[in-house]
């Protein structure tokens, strides 16, 4: 079944509608709380989640990436505020920050996301689900004291991920544990084989019953003494009087700050970190999409920028793609990004019709939830996968995941980051060339083949390498497959030609026949534009120019 863009909007709304009501029920906390972190109004949070369903979602080209705001920009949106002075001058950084994300998105600056190795990216994910898993625990026990959404290990009340784990048991809520309970009960019981070939079943989704028990054991409880749940154990949605009590939760940008140094450094900070978040998670989404579809980086950049833009226009946070919504939408079985705009759309109704009804929904409901989805991501069995492809991968993956667990998001992925890289810079520097054993017993010749690129990187391995080689020996230098070599390596092979003559040494060197290259890239989306694949030719339609210039 074709699920691309192509096949309209509409085409899966059997299975977008109903995880696009999963999404939002998980969205609207995560938007609360991170509001609350971020020192800012509530109400921007939910802003924010409209605008990033909406907006965000229409021009995307991601089919299940889901935005609103995140976590990551919670520290920098507070400390922002603060040093700032006023929220509606926040504002006009958010809206700079957005024209700043749409100028990186022409500028094609979306390539950046591609940089970053599979290993670090399932990291991401990996960590992702473990800390969701260690931050839910507290909010099923009914101890709600760190807000919903966050990522970070050091908590805002001075506690941690795990000292959390130890403070809950001194506020355990029987009332949040048995809902948590039968919640996982109804979740388990949903992921069943056989629950899935009822069609009453495959309509309706788990999580769906899940807050639907919720709300009702909710309201069993309410005078039941210790059973009953306290405000803070549920959600917490502003609640207008009137209509014109909902239009007076926007905000709007005080552009008198327009030469504010300080706005325009926090709008700056603002583009980068999102932008860098967002790449992020849309190369861990596409990973995760079952239809294994690839999303435009650069048009999800310009997306984001107009999301940002629009957003800091009516009072809403800075947004970005959001990893816990985007899996929870692909969990739910979402098709298309008609779940993200459909979710936004349901959180637009519910903030201005159903505020009271959506604050009966029960904090421990959507832990369970959480559960659920952090577990798919951090499975068992992903760990044995990743340990099966060898330490150069696991490694990496595995100070991913500490990483982000022990610190944030970002911290994280950057020291998976620096670990990767350092096996990068080893694996080059431990194979600048090939050497062949079979060749070297057959013809008595020492046959060094360089690699495709040969940088600085390799230059003590080649030096110590020519160094070793016994004096009277017969070598061959092998450059004939080498596309990039840096002139270092270029003056240490012939300081070895001309100190050979002296140890009496038979050197032979096969130069490089394809020393300049035209960008492949470039050569071959002219070839598809021209509709040259598959065809022969040379001079410019020729994919390589060759040069039998020296080495």
């Amino acid at each position: 079944m074709d699920v691309n863009e192509k096949s309209g909007l509409f085409s899966h709304l059997k299975s977008d509608f109903p995880a696009s009501i999963i999404v939002f029920l998980v969205a609207v906390p995560l938007c609360l709380g991170i509001a609350l972190a971020s020192g800012a109004p509530l109400f921007s949070g939910i802003i924010a989640g409209i605008v990033g369903g909406i907006v965000v979602g229409i021009l995307s080209g991601s089919q299940l990436g889901v935005s609103g705001p995140a976590a990551g920009l919670a520290v920098i949106v507070l400390t922002a505020i603060q040093e700032l002075g006023a929220f509606e001058t926040f504002l006009l950084a958010v809206v700079i920050g957005g024209v700043f994300q749409t100028i990186l998105g022409y500028a094609k600056a979306g390539i950046i996301g591609y940089y970053f190795p599979s290993s670090v990216i399932k990291g991401m994910l990996t960590g992702i689900g473990v800390i969701i898993i260690l931050k839910q625990i507290p909010h099923a026990f009914g101890y709600d004291k760190d807000y919903e959404g966050s990522l970070s290990f050091t908590q805002p009340d001075g506690h941690n991920t795990f000292s959390e784990l130890f403070y809950m048991f001194e506020a355990v809520s029987p009332g949040a544990i048995i809902i948590t309970l039968v919640s996982m009960a109804i979740l388990i019981l949903w992921e069943q084989p056989f629950m899935k070939k009822i069609k009453l079943f495959q309509m309706i989704q788990g999580p769906l019953v899940v807050v639907t028990i919720g709300i009702i054991l909710n309201l069993v409880f309410i005078n039941s003494g210790s059973f009953g749940l306290r405000a803070d154990q549920m959600v917490a949605l502003p609640v207008p009087a009137d209509m014109a009590g909902f239009f007076g939760q926007f905000s709007f940008p005080d552009f008198t700050q327009i030469t504010n140094p300080a706005v325009w450094v926090t709008g700056i900070t603002i583009a980068v970190v999102a932008s860098l978040e967002t790449l992020l998670c849309l190369e861990a989404t596409d990973k995760l999409d079952p239809y294994k579809r690839t999303s435009p980086a650069n048009r999800e950049l310009k997306a984001q920028g107009v999301g940002n833009l629009i957003s800091g226009l009516i009072g809403g946070l800075p947004i970005t793609q959001v990893i816990v919504r985007s899996s929870t939408n692909i969990q739910s079985g979402g098709r298309t990004k008609m779940v993200a705009i459909m979710h936004g759309m349901i959180i637009l109704i519910a903030a201005m019709a159903l505020p009271k009804l959506l604050n009966l929904i029960p904090l421990a409901s959507l832990a369970a939830i959480l559960f659920l989805v952090g577990y798919k991501l951090a499975k068992p069995t992903v760990f044995k996968q990743m340990y099966r492809l060898g330490r150069m991968h696991f490694i990496p993956f595995m100070v991913t995941v500490v990483g982000i667990v022990l610190t944030d998001l970002l911290t994280g992925i950057g020291m998976g980051m620096a670990v990767a890289i350092f096996f990068i810079l080893y694996n080059n520097y431990t194979k600048p060339f090939l050497f062949e054993t079979s060749k070297h017993l057959t013809d008595g010749k020492i046959h060094l083949a360089l690699a495709q690129d040969v940088t600085f990187i390799n230059k003590a391995s080649i030096q110590r390498t020519l160094t070793q080689i016994p004096d009277g020996a017969k070598v061959v230098i092998d450059a004939t497959k080498t596309v990039n070599i840096d002139h270092d390596i270029v003056e240490i092979i012939e300081e070895f030609k001309a100190n050979a003559e002296f140890r009496n040494i038979d050197l032979e060197i096969l130069e490089r026949e394809n020393k300049r290259w035209t960008n492949p890239m470039r050569e071959i989306e002219h070839a598809i534009t021209n509709n040259l694949l598959g065809k022969t030719g040379s001079g410019s339609n020729g994919v390589v120019r060759k040069s039998t210039k020296s080495i």
